[in-house]
């Protein structure tokens, strides 16, 4: 296989956690992912990206890691692991590993060290900073989690830096000595087999070394920006490629917060040997609206023209200059058929379109666990939720500063909380949804009882088959890896059409994102084209039911 597998691939990624308990705590494990290696390799995907189960006090679900060796007991032990990738190697599955690289634990003992004194071999691992002469932070910078990024340590009567929760501290990457320890760790788990690694927030190691504060237009206390490419990251991430991704080929997708996509361009022109890929969220903004103080909690309607620009700029932007990420859902997205389709009446037909509009594009597609049945946000309480960061933006917007109502919060919740897509995965209808024999650690979606694997799976609306036939698309047809893109009807609010075009063949990926009827003028010209891939049964036609998709061959 080439060097360049990726290209042809699609990844699945798994939320261990969630994903299925073999040993009865309610947690799922590494064995849990082993056991359903046959059925992810049915469902026909090349890698998987698992998210951190390395040693974690679980502050923000494995994304603070204490020990970077070490698999947490939770999900199983070493052993487990490497059994586990000998095990997806055996049926031609790689595996990919998350790597938190701008941030440990608290519970490290890089951070134990560092915050004893000022002058031993860790000191300089985390960023420290001297109050001003008041005491206060030594910027206005605010976390992602909400409050300042700085916490005081009374120990060294500094503060530190944390872009996340205060139990994150951030790692001091203009030390030679923190660059080489992340870097052994990576080469360390490449001896044990692993195939590539996702890089969590890696556009933000490097800092301002200035710490200026924030721009504040609402004149808050604390300000959340100026958190991403720094003046040395593409020194940095250069550097990585070379201590690690080329020496030993392994593939990498960074996660870039607030890269659009010239700024993406950088990152994974393959002359510059960076990254492969990187996962843009530009296109997961589309529901909110721009420059609202609440931030990702000012939902609007999806807004399908903007995604369909967003979409269409970053495959012309990178169109032979690098290569794309795709994806709709992870694990800090919500469920796209309740976020931007129809969960009720048209669950099937809406999650099939939006999974046809995104792997009919140029790049890799991602699916993340559950989306291959169309798994929905579960519209719990305020007091189900789980993650940090829900609680912390509740009571920052909520409770101290009052920009945003509880019932809208919760409004919001349902919609784009990250805790949509962290509900325990749904294998059957019996207790628990065969997740686990005893309570999960989080709750599960009330509706498993009619969706999950085994009934998706018997049904004649599967959308795991419709995954299926995609993935095998993907696989057989060289117009998906290396066609060009060309975007049809830009301005139509509810179409999403464009062709794939590769010598004399050409394609068209069409996709209705409405619940209502829409007739579509193009499609008369494809009307004697083969039907290659339809989520309803129809021929075709001059127009498109509710969220019906269709790939076309021209004849």
């Amino acid at each position: 296989m080439s060097e360049e597998w990726w290209k042809n691939a699609v990844i699945y990624q798994i939320y261990p956690k969630s994903f299925l308990d073999t040993n009865n705590d309610g947690i799922g494990d590494l064995n849990g992912i082993d056991r359903k290696l046959d059925y992810l390799r049915e469902l026909g995907v090349d890698a998987l990206w698992i998210s951190p189960f390395y040693l974690s006090p679980q502050i923000d679900n494995g994304y603070d890691i204490a020990d970077y060796r070490k698999v947490d007991p939770m999900f199983g032990n070493n052993t487990d692991l490497e059994k586990l990738i000998k095990d997806a190697h055996e049926k031609g599955i790689k595996i990919i590993m998350d790597m938190v690289a701008n941030h440990t634990s608290d519970q490290s003992i890089w951070f134990r060290e560092s915050r004893k004194s000022k002058d031993n071999y860790f000191s300089d691992f985390y960023i420290w900073k001297d109050p001003k002469v008041d005491g206060s932070e030594p910027n206005n910078w605010g976390s992602n989690f909400g409050g300042s990024a700085w916490t005081f340590d009374e120990n060294r009567q500094q503060y530190y830096l944390h872009y996340y929760g205060k139990q994150q501290p951030d790692l001091n990457w203009e030390n030679p000595k923190v660059r080489e320890a992340i870097y052994d760790v990576m080469r360390y788990w490449k001896a044990h087999g692993v195939d590539g690694w996702r890089m969590d927030v890696i556009t933000s190691i490097s800092k301002n070394q200035e710490f200026p504060d924030n721009a504040n237009p609402h004149n808050l206390k604390y300000v959340v920006g100026n958190q991403n490419n720094g003046p040395r990251m593409h020194e940095f991430i250069h550097e990585i490629n070379q201590e690690v991704f080329k020496p030993f080929s392994m593939m990498s997708v960074g996660e870039a917060p607030d890269s659009k996509s010239k700024d993406a361009r950088r990152l994974v022109e393959p002359e510059r040997e960076e990254l492969n890929m990187v996962f843009t969220f530009e296109h997961m903004h589309v529901d909110r609206k721009p420059g609202d103080v609440n931030g990702r909690w000012a939902i609007q309607p999806v807004d399908v023209v903007q995604l369909k620009k967003t979409l269409a700029n970053w495959q012309n932007t990178l169109n032979n200059h690098g290569w794309n990420a795709l994806y709709f859902e992870n694990h800090d997205r919500a469920r796209t058929p309740s976020r931007w389709g129809n969960d009720k009446e048209y669950r099937y037909e809406s999650a099939t379109a939006f999974a046809t509009v995104l792997h009919g594009l140029k790049g890799t597609p991602f699916v993340y666990q559950g989306e291959e049945i169309g798994m929905t946000n579960p519209e719990f309480k305020l007091d189900d939720y789980e993650d940090i960061e829900l609680k912390t933006n509740y009571e920052k917007l909520v409770k101290q500063e009052k920009t945003i109502s509880e019932a809208d919060f919760l409004k919001a919740a349902r919609k784009i909380s990250r805790d949509n897509a962290r509900t325990p995965m749904q294998w059957d209808d019996t207790k628990n949804s065969g997740f686990s024999d005893v309570s999960p650690w989080f709750k599960l979606n009330p509706n498993y009882k009619n969706l999950n694997v085994l009934k998706d799976r018997s049904s004649d609306k599967s959308i795991f088959k419709y995954y299926q036939t995609l993935i095998k698309l993907r696989h057989t047809e060289k117009v998906f890896e290396d066609g060009d893109f060309q975007l049809l009807l830009p301005d139509d609010k509810n179409i999403f059409a464009y062709t794939r075009t590769l010598d004399d063949e050409k394609w068209l990926v069409i996709a209705n994102l409405s619940s209502e009827i829409q007739s579509v003028e193009l499609l008369k010209n494809y009307i004697d084209d083969k039907i290659v891939i339809n989520n309803y049964a129809d021929k075709v036609s001059d127009s498109l039911k509710p969220y019906q998709a269709m790939i076309l061959k021209s004849k």
